[in-house]
């Protein structure tokens, strides 16, 4: 499902508080990793991710991998942090994405 403007503006406005609880770093990007955001992604719904400055990866670049190897959804990317979205499997923790379907 694409997300529509008003869906992506609602979700920044949630993110804006969060902070990033991943960091991509000099390991770069693989498999593990991936899964393991995506175990948050589906427990917490929105998810931000942090690039350190020792990484050899670009935002484009991890943007690219999670949108290629997943169905998490990237909501938008600002300097070295990438918002992640996507429904969570457990009706118990879909807090996030009832407001965002009602939009």
């Amino acid at each position: 499902m694409q997300l529509t403007g008003k869906q992506k503006r609602f979700l920044r406005a949630n993110a804006n508080q969060l902070r990033p609880i991943f960091s991509v770093g000099k390991n770069g990007l693989n498999d593990v990793w991936l899964k393991e955001v995506a175990q948050a992604v589906d427990k917490r719904e929105l998810v931000k991710v942090s690039i350190q400055q020792s990484a050899d990866v670009a935002p484009a670049d991890v943007k690219a991998f999670i949108e290629a190897n997943s169905d998490i959804q990237v909501v938008q990317t600002i300097g070295k942090t990438v918002l992640l979205f996507h429904e969570s499997s457990q009706p118990n923790h879909r807090d996030i994405s009832h407001g965002v379907y009602q939009l």
